[in-house]
């Protein structure tokens, strides 16, 4: 019981942080009660996929379609641009993770819940810096629905989630099997995020495309 109330607070911390640092990114409004309802679910379901079943790799693959449709369905983002921010908070968050796992393995120090202490920390201290300096991007529509113009820009935007997800997956093998070679993953999340970020500081600050959707 111990191990469950434990595995489920820390799951709720760091992915309450993850839906923080992605709403202070995009100068989204917080929805607090619905992050802890998200964050609950999904902390639930990666324990029964985790400790019951032992499919992390599942586990894995589907946290991330889960943040996804929680953006799309529960916080009324497009299901367009919701699939951009999940790919985009997902590497920032991910690059926070593997920066620390990396560092802490290199010392005696290392913590499953430490890691997770310090990602989540740094994810939501991150997230207040940008709200305080009003930094972060507004081309996400307050809409769910409706038509929306996609440029070149939008559609690379978009296009970059497979490589986000590909990576996501080889953290995994590389942690398990190769943890020589586990500093490329931390650079293969900055060359993502860092494509992320160029494109949507471009996208504020230029017309868009014509294609509707």
């Amino acid at each position: 019981m111990v191990d469950f109330v434990l595995y489920m607070a820390f799951s709720v911390l760091e992915t309450y942080a993850l839906f923080f640092l992605a709403f202070k990114a995009f100068k989204i409004d917080l929805y607090s009660i619905e992050m802890v309802f998200a964050s609950l679910i999904m902390g639930f379901i990666s324990y029964v996929l985790r400790i019951d079943y032992g499919l992390i790799e599942m586990d894995v693959c589907l946290q991330f379609i889960l943040i996804f449709c929680f953006m799309w369905l529960l916080f009324r983002i497009h299901y367009f641009y919701a699939a951009i921010m999940t790919g985009m908070t997902y590497q920032a968050y991910s690059l926070i993770q593997t920066l620390y796992y990396f560092l802490l393995n290199q010392s005696t120090l290392f913590s499953v819940y430490l890691l997770q202490i310090l990602t989540a920390t740094t994810a939501i201290l991150i997230g207040m810096y940008i709200s305080k300096r009003r930094q972060g991007f507004d081309f996400v529509p307050d809409k769910p629905a409706g038509k929306i113009n996609i440029s070149t820009r939008d559609q690379i935007l978009f296009a970059l989630n497979l490589p986000s997800f590909i990576i996501v997956l080889s953290t995994m093998y590389f942690s398990n099997h190769l943890m020589q070679f586990y500093f490329i993953i931390p650079l293969a999340y900055a060359l993502v995020l860092y494509g992320y970020l160029y494109l949507s500081y471009k996208k504020d600050r230029s017309d868009h495309g014509n294609i509707g959707l």
